[in-house]
């Protein structure tokens, strides 16, 4: 039986690598989660978060088509939503804002991830 650490959260996912996207959906949903997403990109990313109501945690990948995606994890951090940056870069590429945000290396550990946002939205 699944771990159930994220049922009834509504956690978004910004990623455009879609069989990394696709497993995260998988492995939130199998969680409990109701997934937002994937989104690929910042505009709809910027879109959807601007238009859900309800977003409990979110996984972030910093680069999106060549974009960087501050300007997500920004409003993010504006309505007070938890999450996590994904990333292949090291940690320079992050400014400094953003410094106490978890920072997970790609390739990501999906089911590390599942644990860290299930923690992370434990009482919210």
């Amino acid at each position: 039986m699944p771990e159930r650490s994220l049922r009834d959260r509504h956690i978004l996912v910004v990623e455009d690598e879609y069989m990394l996207a696709d497993e995260l959906r998988c492995a939130l949903g199998d969680a409990g989660g109701t997934v937002l997403g994937p989104v690929g990109t910042v505009p709809d990313a910027l879109a959807l978060i601007r238009r859900e109501g309800r977003i409990e945690g979110a996984v972030l990948d910093v680069n999106l088509r060549g974009e960087m995606a501050f300007p997500v994890a920004d409003l993010l951090v504006e309505r007070g939503v938890p999450f996590v940056f994904t990333t292949g870069y090291d940690e320079s590429i992050i400014p400094e804002r953003f410094s106490h945000i978890l920072r997970c290396e790609k390739p990501i550990a999906v089911d590390g991830i599942v644990g860290v946002l299930g923690r992370m939205v434990v009482g919210r």
